[in-house]
């Protein structure tokens, strides 16, 4: 059985040793796309996202190719960009609250709590980035 994955169609902008930058193009098809809600493609017109850049492509700027992810990788980042931090923050509010705190302490524990969760996310974001990587595909 083949993996399933996450396919969007883009256009390489920019081209570097290290970095290839595809801007992906929105498509009205985004719209009945079961995996709508994990990429967030609905939300914008256009994406950038860069890229490994691959020593054996065929693509140059101005190039449209597809840009591939696993569809595991993208319920992964779901998870940690929402999951996890809907966790952390019912557990601050209700822990907070449960000792006797007032809800104005227990509410702005719990938003605390999440904007710590995203300074560490932030600052792991070259090891996170590695984690997810999209493939180039070409269209030829």
């Amino acid at each position: 059985m083949a993996k399933e994955t996450i396919r969007h169609k883009g256009r390489v902008v920019e081209i570097t040793p290290e970095i290839t930058t595809v801007e992906i193009i929105a498509e009205p098809a985004c719209a009945s796309c079961h995996a709508q809600g994990l990429c967030g493609m609905g939300e914008s017109k256009a994406k950038e996202v860069q890229v490994r850049t691959s020593p054996w492509g065929t693509y140059g700027v101005g190039d449209e190719v597809t840009l591939e992810l696993k569809a595991t990788m993208g319920h992964k980042a779901v998870f940690v960009g929402y999951g996890i931090p809907l966790v952390i923050l019912m557990a601050v509010l209700l822990i907070v609250f449960g000792t006797g705190a007032g809800e104005l302490a227990a509410g702005l524990s719990g938003i605390g709590a999440v904007a710590l969760y995203y300074l560490v996310i932030w600052l792991l974001r070259g090891k996170l980035r590695n984690e997810y990587i999209f493939n180039i595909i070409d269209n030829d």
